[in-house]
């Protein structure tokens, strides 16, 4: 049996005790990633809140449960389960855990077990076999932090890719609820129209006979008539966009349109009477598509770090341990024993300046990331800003355009009593009539537009998605 020397070992062992009491300390820190992107966040919304908010900081994962509407809870629960672009989402979120899986065992030995049988025959000689079998590790002291700032930019995209989730989360509940409203809204208007025909149509009955009597002109006839026209021509305009709606929550759900269950007629779902309204500060916080730029800069930080620790010496220990034997059975019998121990460093000396500039490359990445972050940041308090004042501003309208409505609907039954007993002209029944129609009309889109305003506050506000408080946690204590 042969023995490898002991002094075969000697320079090994300093090498080895150099690179794991370099191993200890890096050299190499990634910069620390602000949450606010540098912007000067107010202390609250310059845009008036409506009556009946209170602000405080509430979960809004499920906002759409607020709305009391099972038929709309039942679309965003169907959606966010079956949704082509959630899964899409949730299977990059799987390979990006995979990734950082691969990242994190990196930093650990590797060993490999191997085994071999040769038969050789020279001419002249007899065949001879032999028959071999090893284990095999290795291990890169990770000294300047290279690794480790690898598998911290794996650790970061696959949270970023959690975040991503749930912004595509985000979105497609709040374009299910602007869609479900938008159908529910264009029922309503359709009921409306239907009824305005038949009151015109009536009205147009009561006009023939008048003509019949002598009484009116075939002018007024033809022109209660153009007026049936008119409006039995919006019907078939808001059956099309009721029947697109469907089959745009048919999609939205990952269904086709034969599949999708949706009852006719439901009512226009009503906006919670309570608004919780997050502090700017926390909404940056609840927001997945802030989350995921901020952890795009932490990612692109570490990219930095990976990149400069390349530009230094690189350490590796391995070793061997094998058997040799002429025969099978020799192997197990205790055949001849080889070992073998390596430490090598290699150090970069001359790269024609790779190195630096991959270094910058990553620097300027992150300085890309740091703006898209800033951007996020700015555009997320926009978003409330913006949602706010037209919530506020639809409130006030939609209060105006019923009280029109009320009047509309009173002179329109005023003007068809007088006309019948002869006191007035037909053209005031058409203006009345038009009026009410197109006051009806109006108060049923705003009506759908302010409870359409609640659904991207509530998006805008980061409601629809739930971060991992173990994550969340993790990368606010950890070095950037």
């Amino acid at each position: 049996m042969k023995r490898q020397s002991p002094t075969g070992s000697r320079p090994a062992v300093p090498a080895l005790l150099a690179a794991l009491a370099l191993a200890g300390c890096s050299t190499l820190q990634a910069p620390r990633t602000d949450t606010s992107a540098g912007v000067a966040l107010p202390a609250a919304w310059a845009a008036s809140a409506p009556a009946g908010t209170v602000a405080r900081g509430e979960p809004l994962a499920a906002w759409w449960s607020r709305f009391g509407d099972p038929t709309l809870t039942t679309l965003i629960g169907q959606a966010l389960a079956a949704n082509t672009d959630v899964a899409s989402a949730q299977a990059t979120l799987r390979q990006s855990r995979a990734l950082a899986d691969v990242a994190a065992a990196q930093l650990g030995p590797s060993a490999d077990v191997s085994g071999s049988a040769q038969r050789s025959k020279s001419q002249g000689f007899s065949a001879s076999n032999v028959f071999r079998a090893g284990f095999d590790a290795s291990w890169e002291p990770d000294v300047f932090g290279g690794n480790r700032a690898a598998r911290n930019a794996a650790d970061l995209t696959a949270q970023r890719s959690a975040a991503t989730l749930g912004d595509v989360q985000v979105s497609v509940a709040a374009e299910v609820a602007v869609t479900y409203l938008g159908l529910r809204s264009d029922e309503d208007r359709l009921a409306i129209a239907q009824r305005n025909l038949a009151s015109q149509q009536e009205t147009l009955q009561i006009t023939q006979w008048r003509v019949q009597a002598g009484l009116a002109t075939s002018l007024e006839s033809e022109q209660a008539r153009a007026t049936v026209e008119q409006t039995r021509a919006q019907l078939p305009a808001l059956q099309k966009s009721v029947a697109l709606a469907r089959h745009q929550l048919a999609l939205l759900t990952g269904r086709t349109v034969e599949q999708l269950v949706l009852p006719a007629g439901g009512a226009l779902p009503q906006a919670p009477a309570d608004l919780a309204l997050s502090f700017p500060a926390e909404t940056l916080r609840q927001r997945a598509d802030v989350r995921a730029a901020e952890l795009r800069v932490s990612a692109a930080a570490q990219d930095v770090v990976q990149a400069d620790a390349a530009r230094y010496p690189r350490f590796n220990l391995s070793g061997s341990l094998g058997l040799s034997a002429l025969t099978l059975g020799g192997l197990t019998g205790g055949g001849a024993a080889i070992g073998s121990l390596l430490a090598s460093v290699s150090v970069p000396v001359f790269d024609g300046g790779a190195g630096k500039a991959q270094v910058r490359a990553q620097q300027a990445a992150l300085d890309a990331a740091r703006e898209a972050h800033r951007g996020a940041v700015l555009t997320a308090l926009k978003d409330v800003e913006d949602t706010l004042v037209a919530l506020a501003r639809d409130r006030e309208r939609l209060a105006s355009l019923r009280q029109a409505a009320d009047a509309a609907a009173n002179a329109a039954l005023l003007a068809t009593q007088r006309y019948a007993s002869g006191l007035i002209d037909f053209q005031t029944v058409l203006v009345t009539q038009r009026a009410q129609l197109a006051a009806q009309d109006s108060v049923a889109s705003v009506e759908a537009e302010v409870v359409a305003d609640h659904v991207r506050l509530y998006k805008a506000l980061g409601g629809g998605w739930s971060p991992d408080p173990a994550a969340l946690a993790l990368t606010e204590s950890s070095p950037r």
